[in-house]
């Protein structure tokens, strides 16, 4: 096959040795054992949340693309070490040189678990099908932007092409967002399709979706096309997989301790100790792409004002969060991941600036109160947050500091459905979030004015320098664009960053094989249970 030789490095080694606590434990690598792997066993790993939606197609949360991963297979893969492109369902590609046409060759005798055939007619309907979704495609729908055309000039052969440069096309295709799924499945409502009509190519096949309850799975007996990253060939080790929903941490932990649970896939920050002190397994890994941030929406009139976005950004002390985060998280000094490809640190500018950010205000207009709030006009200098996530103590420190600025930031906890709607309708002050890539078009994904927008605000100067990124090809370009969309989004606020995410997983001991996808989420096809 024709590669372009990678425009980046990357460092996947966890952040560990942090301020203010101990080395810990090295996670442990379940990948290599001594015992001969055998199949058999039902799986049962815990979820912190409900999937929502496990079409990957339109899913954008880690929960549910653990299912998705399972049930579709995708056109490439990603070494989680190097960041390079391998095969996968495509055995080989060529790249034009100008990056905007891409012609793969697909494996021979794939099929779908219908038994229909998974060739370059089976690409092309859901790569359009992604497009038809329009808005739900939240992720796919940006890899695909500027699509120009899809031909089959033979079955198994795809030619995909772009109306303009496409430098993160390649990557995207490893990706779940791109996965295959059965023309049955493509026919199916989206709402169909989020429940559970889901017919892919994947080591595993859906049995049934029970909201807030359950997800099963079991394996598929004629399965012989892995990613050439996999451990072995053939069928899945597992007989199958049952994702519980156990929102609680502590009968997480617990569950896991008493083997009700195999995996723990949400380990709470105060439970590492304990899994250290005990001995049980785990593995760590930081999570590339967005950092965990707040994003003003900007057609609110109070966030229009560069201002106040800049006020918000410099009231943050980011090194007290280290104290809360888990040791394998860190404080964010950019927009993007310190594990992402083409990462540049801007730690400089965001520095705890208590000084400047009163000063911003002051010029500004906004004066304290007497409860110690600022207020302008009779108006209070008031935001919410709606978050579902388990981040209460992050969001309290930062309720405190914005205060200590006369900011009021009033949170609200509640359901992943409930926050997804809110955000859905552009009613939100703040949006919490992370999101994960291993490429730094992430960043055009979420923040692009014509795109997913979540600052909801007219195009400017940073869309264009996105729009760029994704389009250039020298990797020393690509670079400085990239850092120089990092730097706009941060010195103007649209993104607010807090912390780098990492992702803690813990399981029992007779669990091997368990490991990462380079997007940090879960990949199950090489895991295998020792006999009780």
């Amino acid at each position: 096959m024709t590669r372009r030789p990678l425009f980046w490095t990357t460092t996947l080694a966890l952040a560990i040795g942090l301020a203010g606590c101990g080395d810990p434990a090295p996670p442990s690598d379940t990948r290599s054992t001594a015992k001969a792997p055998a199949h058999g066993g039902i799986l049962k790993v815990a979820f912190d949340g409900d999937p929502l939606c496990i079409d990957p197609h339109q899913a954008g949360n880690n929960t549910a693309l653990n299912v998705g991963r399972q049930l579709t297979d995708s056109l490439t893969d990603q070494d989680p070490q190097s960041s390079e492109i391998v095969p996968w369902l495509a055995e080989r590609w060529e790249i034009s040189e100008d990056s905007r046409r891409f012609t793969f060759h697909l494996r021979e005798g794939v099929t779908f678990s219908d038994g229909t055939p998974l060739d370059a007619a089976a690409v092309k309907a859901n790569f359009e099908a992604i497009i038809g979704l329009g808005a739900l495609a939240t992720l796919g729908g940006t890899y695909l932007s500027g699509l120009e055309s899809i031909e089959v000039p033979e079955p198994l052969t795809l030619v995909v092409s772009f109306k303009q440069p496409n430098a993160q096309f390649l990557q995207a295709t490893s990706t779940m967002s791109l996965g295959l799924f059965a023309t049955s499945t493509l026919q199916r409502s989206s709402e169909e399709r989020c429940q559970g009509a889901l017919v892919g190519s994947g080591p595993f096949v859906l049995d049934s979706f029970t909201h807030n309850q359950s997800v099963k799975l079991s394996h598929r007996a004629d399965y012989t096309w892995p990613s050439s990253l996999a451990g072995h060939q053939g069928r899945a080790w597992l007989d199958g997989i049952e994702f519980v929903i156990i929102p609680e941490s502590g009968v997480r932990l617990g569950s896991l301790l008493s083997r009700q649970i195999d995996v723990n896939t949400g380990v709470a920050v105060q439970d590492e100790g304990i899994l250290e002190a005990q001995g049980i397994p785990f593995i760590a890994r930081p999570n590339p792409g967005i950092v965990f941030n707040l994003a003003p929406n900007e057609s609110r009139e109070l966030l229009k004002e560069t201002a106040v976005r800049q006020a918000l950004n410099k009231a943050i002390d980011r090194s007290e969060l280290q104290g809360i985060i888990s040791r394998y998280q860190k404080p964010a000094t950019s927009a993007l991941a310190s594990s992402t490809p083409l990462y540049h640190d801007l730690s400089g500018a965001l520095q705890h600036d208590a000084q400047g950010a009163a000063r911003l205000l002051d010029e500004a207009g906004w004066q304290l109160g007497a409860d110690g709030i600022r207020a302008r006009d009779g108006q209070r200098l008031s935001f919410r947050v709606d978050y579902w996530q388990a981040s209460t103590p992050v969001l309290e420190l930062i309720q405190q500091q914005l205060r200590q600025a006369g900011i009021e930031l009033r949170l609200n906890k509640t359901t992943i459905s409930q926050t997804s709607a809110l955000q859905s309708e552009g009613d939100y002050d703040l949006w919490f979030f992370n999101l994960t890539r291993a490429d730094p078009d992430v960043l055009r994904t979420v923040f692009f004015a014509s795109g997913r927008n979540v600052n909801k605000r007219p195009f400017s100067e940073v869309d264009e320098v996105l729009q760029a990124s994704a389009s250039v090809l020298d990797a020393g370009q690509r670079r400085q664009l990239i850092q120089r969309a990092s730097q706009l989004l941060v010195e103007q606020g649209h993104i607010l960053p807090l912390y780098e995410s990492a992702t803690v997983t813990a399981f029992g001991n007779h669990v091997h094989g368990l490991h990462y996808e380079a997007s940090t989420r879960l990949q199950f096809f090489d895991t295998w249970l020792e006999p009780r």
